[in-house]
């Protein structure tokens, strides 16, 4: 009977310490990913957790989206997640704001690169998500401001995913009365689109988490 106990405390001991070491991914965002204006689990990031289980991947999605979130805002917020969270894939999802708030492009590298570095110094991977501005801004700084994620991407050789809206851009029904943030059912169409980049990465993390 001792021996069975102790053969039962030691799989009790076990279980926590599997939970612990299942990989985690961080998705850093602003409104795109924090579901605005639908329900939480119709947003794509909440779909992208159940794509995950689906695959018999191990990753729990931790969604650090906020609604307004400005790339200097991810910034000051993303060390803290790092530390609380360890993350193996963090997807920067950032950027927009600052276009549309007309934010100087230099100063936009500025931050992206700062957060890449954060990642890749926690041992992470970092994955940055192209943005889009509507051209109304004038054809210069849209230009340079589409151009900032390609530079940051290239400089750090980090995995750059094609603008989140790209499968619904033209299609008015699939945004929300506001015109810019997509609705519900637009939702699994901008998972699958987002899914073959980020797919393969999970795959490498998960062979990198069993060698460990």
């Amino acid at each position: 009977m001792a021996k069975t106990f102790w053969v039962l405390g030691v799989f009790v001991l076990w279980l926590p310490l599997v939970s612990a070491a299942a990989p985690k991914l961080l998705v850093l965002g602003d409104s795109l990913s924090a579901a605005y204006g639908i329900p939480l689990e119709s947003g794509w990031v909440h779909l992208l957790q159940e794509r995950i289980r689906s695959h018999d991947l191990p990753h729990t999605v931790i969604n650090a989206s906020v609604s307004g979130e400005t790339a200097r805002g991810g910034r000051e917020r993303l060390p803290e997640l790092l530390a609380r969270h360890e993350p193996s894939l963090v997807l920067i999802e950032l950027g927009g704001n600052d276009g549309l708030r007309g934010l100087a492009p230099g100063t936009l590298r500025e931050h992206l690169s700062a957060m890449v570095r954060m990642v890749q110094q926690s041992d992470a991977q970092p994955v940055l998500f192209a943005m889009r501005i509507p051209s109304n801004y004038g054809p210069a700084y849209t230009e340079r401001f589409r151009q900032s994620f390609e530079t940051v991407a290239e400089s750090h050789d980090v995995p750059l995913v094609p603008f989140l809206l790209t499968p619904i851009a033209e299609d008015r029904s699939a945004f929300l009365d506001d015109g810019i943030h997509p609705s519900a059912e637009a939702q699994p169409r901008i998972l699958d689109f987002v899914w073959p980049y980020i797919e393969p990465l999970l795959h490498a993390s998960k062979r990198a988490a069993v060698r460990n």
